[in-house]
């Protein structure tokens, strides 16, 4: 749950009302006196001349929060400040059990208040899970987030709603468990949340799947007791500005035990509900372009199973034929991301796409090389798109780092029996396992984001949170908007 956006035209006495003021402020300015005593505005206009970026007014009935923008070198960090201002209002609303706050913006920045309530809302949201003890069940106590007057339009205001709407089905898919969330019910959450915001959902079953003779997908699902799915999920307005729809591909393991080649545990085992964040990232980013009736034409692939030891398991040195048609060699069955997803990128050829970008939780090179802090972004997409897409990271805060794709680093890949290997050197992982998904990606501009690092925390950070926290969906949402002309 995370709490409501509203629009208001004015805040009513005696309320909890936060003032976003420039930077540099050392007295209040006249809108933000308001009701204040003269004592009153002694003590913040001291504070602000002290230099304290968040400033707390008791009231005792109410409570008043000054929030001084961060001088930074880019509008994007000075974005990512205010974010993290909400992150730090939310933790002294939380004290004072407050409901409902009503934001201004003194400042000169125009999306201030947005900004500010993005990083509040999504600090403020809590996964339900499924607690039955009364005294162990926390709720939220904020449940509303008013933004006052000309601090906001109520358009932009409900796109951003929209917006963190999607992201927190991501993060609710992600925190979700197997024995509460497996492929068929992946697949069949992502068509509920399809009906409810106008895009549609067509599930693939395992005779279709067989059909299509998507050999990767297939093979990872030998061990499993319960059946894959492939979902193809579809927002096309009228008046889509594309002629050739973007295709988005995300991985759908619902649990990875790494197959035959079991992963350690409780060290790398015990968090991987999390390995369907990719997917999670697709729905939300569909469902927020469909609540915002985006006009453009977004295709979503998300091929989804576990990945378990039982059964017929598929295990190391077999080797099994993949949708395009190309074999490959399974050196490890804990390398199985990239079998899904060679079948989605095969698959989505078509559509003849403008672009496909796909998002997975895929390797541990990624989050060695570059911890949680960014994604790791490989591709054949022209430079000027990869640069945008990077620029729409760095707007959102979901930064994205370039890896190569040289000719050399398709001998890391090599098999002697099959075309391809699905396990690379001990060196590069994140680059071998993109250079995989390239030979399935051939005939339309392709990225791959590999969100193994920021997807999942262990521990509270920031507005961020603690467990999944909805990586990509922001990005993919800033970066197609910014498509429309």
């Amino acid at each position: 749950m995370s709490p409501a956006l509203a629009h208001v035209a004015a805040a009513p006495a005696q309320s909890t009302q936060v003032f976003i003021l420039a930077n540099g402020t050392s007295a209040l300015p006249t809108g933000a006196a308001g009701d204040l005593s003269a004592e009153a505005q002694a003590y913040v206009s001291a504070a602000l001349a002290d230099d304290q970026k968040l400033v707390h007014l008791n009231h005792f009935s109410h409570q008043h929060y000054f929030v001084v923008l961060a001088k930074k070198p880019t509008s994007g960090q000075v974005a990512e400040a205010l974010r993290r201002s909400g992150h730090a209002l939310h933790g002294q609303l939380k004290k004072e059990k407050t409901t409902e706050v009503f934001i201004h913006n003194l400042s000169e920045t125009p999306d201030a208040a947005l900004l500010l309530a993005e990083g509040l809302a999504l600090t403020a949201y809590q996964f339900e899970g499924y607690k039955t003890d009364e005294k162990s069940r926390k709720p939220a106590a904020l449940t509303k987030i008013s933004v006052v007057g000309d601090a906001a339009t109520p358009e932009a205001l409900t796109a951003l709603e929209g917006l963190l709407q999607g992201v927190i089905l991501a993060r609710n898919l992600v925190n979700a468990p197997l024995n509460k969330l497996n492929a068929l019910q992946l697949a069949e959450n992502i068509a509920a949340a399809g009906d409810e915001a106008g895009f549609t959902t067509d599930i693939l079953d395992l005779p279709k799947i067989e059909a299509l003779r998507m050999g990767g997908l297939l093979a990872v699902n030998l061990g499993s007791p319960e059946p894959p799915t492939f979902s193809i999920l579809e927002w096309k307005p009228e008046g889509a500005q594309n002629a050739k729809p973007y295709v988005l591909v995300g991985k759908g393991v619902v649990f990875d035990t790494g197959g035959l080649s079991l992963k350690p545990t409780p060290n790398s085992m015990d968090m991987m509900k999390c390995d369907m964040a990719g997917g999670a990232a697709v729905a939300g980013t569909l469902y927020a372009l469909a609540k915002n009736n985006v006009p453009l034409h977004v295709i979503g692939l998300v091929p989804a199973t576990d990945n378990r030891p039982g059964g017929l398991a598929y295990a190391p040195g077999d080797v099994i034929t993949m949708h395009s048609g190309l074999t490959v060699e399974v050196k490890n069955t804990d390398a199985e991301g990239r079998l899904l997803l060679a079948d989605a990128l095969s698959f989505a050829k078509k559509y003849d796409p403008e672009l496909v970008i796909d998002l997975a939780t895929l390797t541990g090179a990624a989050v060695r090389a570059l911890g949680t802090e960014a994604t790791a972004v490989m591709g054949t997409a022209g430079a000027e798109t990869l640069a945008e897409l990077s620029t729409a990271g760095y707007r959102v805060h979901e930064r994205l780092v370039e890896f190569p794709l040289w000719d050399e680093y398709a001998d890391h890949i090599k098999s002697d029996i099959a075309d391809l290997s699905n396990l690379g050197k001990g060196e590069a992982g994140q680059i071998s396992a993109a250079k995989f998904l390239e030979r399935f990606a051939e005939g339309y501009p392709w990225i791959h984001l590999d969100i193994a690092g920021p997807a999942f925390l262990t521990a509270a950070e920031n507005y961020r949170g603690k467990g999944g926290t909805g990586m990509g969906v922001r990005l993919l949402y800033e970066f197609l908007t910014k498509k429309l002309s």
